[in-house]
């Protein structure tokens, strides 16, 4: 531990938070003590109070990291894409891979953002995530109204409204092929590829002006 202690507060919270972050996945964040994060850890559960005051605290950073994570994947798949249907791919493939790689942060995204920070006592972590929420957003819209003037999506479209349905529609059709891939396989034949990208179409054309 006398090494540990020269490093900085940073390096040991992140060290912490990826322990707590693999015991989430394992055996969930209800079921997930303070005691299993400090022996997972390494540390005295007197020094993980050091660095965290509780497990709120851990896991505000872990939806932090992973609203980074997406804001860096979203980012990526919009870069140097000329068409509106080839954006489009491109974010449902950032976030496919995205769902692979990060399959509890995905779901702690979409579960554990704040948004409230006038009625009540907040972490700083919980703010930076929803700002980066509305980074993220923002390039949405960005890519909605690049599609209505390129005349390529419905100039109707509700930009807010449309931006939520559109994270809620996305996020679900990759959980559901997440969630029943061998269902999937087996009642359609299909792979989980597949099913994706029948999806990711009917989303894409429900909003297009042109008729397929």
């Amino acid at each position: 531990m006398g090494r540990r202690k020269k490093e900085p507060k940073s390096v040991h919270r992140e060290h912490i938070a990826s322990a707590a972050s693999v015991l989430f996945m394992e055996k969930g964040i209800v079921a997930t003590s303070m005691d299993d994060i400090a022996k997972a850890a390494g540390y005295s559960k007197a020094t993980l109070y050091v660095y965290f005051e509780n497990k709120e605290e851990i896991i505000s950073i872990l939806v932090l990291n992973s609203m980074k994570k997406l804001y860096d994947y979203i980012s990526y798949a919009l870069e140097m894409q000329e068409s509106t249907k080839t954006k489009y791919d491109f974010i449902c493939r950032g976030l496919v891979q995205y769902q692979e790689e990060f399959p509890f942060y995905f779901k702690m995204v979409l579960d554990k953002i704040n948004i409230d920070f006038e009625n009540r006592s907040y972490l700083p972590e919980e703010k930076e995530t929803y700002q980066i929420g509305e980074e993220i957003n923002k390039k949405i819209k960005d890519f909605l109204i690049y599609g209505i003037e390129k005349g390529d999506l419905r100039d109707n479209l509700k930009i807010m409204p449309a931006i939520f349905n559109f994270w809620g529609m996305l996020s679900g059709i990759i959980q559901l092929a997440s969630n029943k891939e061998e269902y999937i396989k087996n009642t359609m034949g299909l792979s989980k590829k597949q099913f994706l990208e029948y999806g990711f179409d009917m989303l894409y054309y429900s909003i297009t002006k042109k008729e397929v």
